[in-house]
């Protein structure tokens, strides 16, 4: 038995049907399914939902998104570990988690293993893509979905033709990949200057802009009855006979018949109190949010010499991306936002929108082998994990809700759970 709070074993808890901790977009997701399903659902949410990694991201749906460990991409982060606006950062740490994460992904870093799991990631993606589309359709969700598709766009040929594997591949598992040369992508977006070389257009990606998105499930959650309990910070467990007896917070003490662990980048600490080894570690992603310029793109893009992600929305306008493995550094890094303005500026006729309207930084939790993490712990029977997104919490919102309300309902699967099952590692 595990009591790590000090809130007396006398104070009667909460019997919840479904407790679900972290008010993300993961579990707001989980939540709408499971009540869909006829379960009773709580969350735990210790700001408001979706404040953190869910809030401030580009937006775009994305089943071209191919693994992060591809060959030579730990090479290339160490060669830019001193630089302290590389797109990819890892900062010199002596961290033995961090240690411990990044030999992992080295070991993943080949074709091999790169090939596996973009086969694997694609039937979850193309799958998440549909459903979240028909969730939005159900539910009514005004979040500025649109099936816009997403561009990459090279300044340099060589960096165009030496992408043409990873087109050919996505073609391979049935995500449509478009090439286009410097005048065709021009033409087809216009927004661009005259210095892009080339591109690739993924029709079947979309976008929406997420903070509305957040908004629209919460709104959705709350009148299908679910309860979120918002400024609520979990300060222990209690264990007992194999099941999660209780979650002890600040505002009292919950009990679940069920509890969905969809806690993002902070699912590590809370998984050590309960005996679990979570490999997460926090690649810290910065985005700043304008007013619309008056050459806004209508097709979301990655400018991928300085993998800088740009989404424009009638509401406004968006550059983000990069990734910092720096640990739970909380500081608004100035170099890496200036850098976000300063790679459009090598891409757009018109990089930035007249006013700033948000500077912002989130904690995506990443796994070494790029996949999520959704299915039972392993020796707590009442203890479901949904975390582990990446840089896709919203592309894989959707699939991971319904994955989750079917395994908590008995019922089979949609796909098969073992290739991210918390076992794996």
């Amino acid at each position: 038995m595990n009591n790590s709070s000090s809130q007396p074993a006398s104070v009667s808890a909460r019997a919840c049907d479904v407790l679900i901790l972290g008010g993300g977009v993961i579990g707001l997701s989980v939540a709408l399914f499971c009540l869909r399903a006829g379960r009773a659902v709580t969350i735990l949410e210790q700001k408001t939902p979706g404040s953190a990694a869910s809030h401030g991201n580009c937006g775009t749906i994305t089943p071209s998104h191919l693994p992060l460990h591809a060959p030579g991409t730990l090479a290339k982060a160490l060669k830019w570990m001193l630089k302290a606006d590389a797109p990819l950062r890892i900062k010199p740490s002596l961290d033995p988690a961090l240690l411990g994460w990044l030999l992992r992904f080295a070991k993943l870093c080949n074709e091999r293993d790169f090939l596996a799991t973009a086969q694997t990631k694609a039937i979850l993606l193309k799958a998440s893509r549909l459903r979240l589309e028909q969730l939005i359709a159900d539910e009514g969700l005004a979040c500025e979905f649109e099936r816009s598709g997403t561009l990459y766009v090279y300044r340099e040929i060589a960096g165009y033709e030496h992408a043409a594997p990873d087109a050919a591949l996505l073609r391979s598992l049935g995500i449509p990949c478009i090439a286009l040369d410097g005048p065709a992508l021009r033409a087809r977006e216009p927004a661009l200057n005259d210095s892009v070389a080339g591109g690739y257009f993924h029709p079947d990606d979309a976008r929406l802009r997420p903070n509305t998105y957040i908004a629209e499930l919460v709104r959705a959650v709350r009148a299908a009855g679910g309860v979120i309990e918002q400024g609520v910070q979990i300060t222990g467990f209690e264990t007992a006979n194999g099941r999660i007896d209780s979650v002890q917070t600040s505002g009292g003490r919950y009990r679940g018949r069920d509890v969905v662990l969809a806690l993002g980048a902070w699912s590590p600490q809370f998984g050590q109190a309960l005996g679990l080894k979570i490999p997460i570690q926090p690649g810290k992603g910065y985005s700043i949010t304008y007013s619309r310029p008056g050459i806004a793109p209508v097709i979301p893009m990655v400018l991928k010499e300085r993998s800088v992600c740009v989404t424009a929305w009638d509401s406004g306008y968006r550059l983000g991306s990069t990734m910092e493995f720096a640990g739970y550094d909380s500081s608004l890094n100035r170099l890496r936002l200036d850098a976000l303005s300063r790679g459009a500026a090598e891409y757009l006729q018109e990089p930035v929108g007249p006013t700033v309207e948000e500077e912002w930084y989130g904690w995506r939790p990443m796994t070494p082998d790029d996949l999520p993490i959704i299915g039972r712990a392993p020796h707590l029977a009442n203890l479901t994990l949904a975390t582990g997104h990446g840089m896709l919490g919203v592309s894989l919102s959707a699939i991971t809700g319904q994955l989750v309300a079917e395994l908590l309902s008995d019922r089979p699967p949609s796909l098969d759970l073992a290739p991210y099952a918390p076992t794996r590692f």
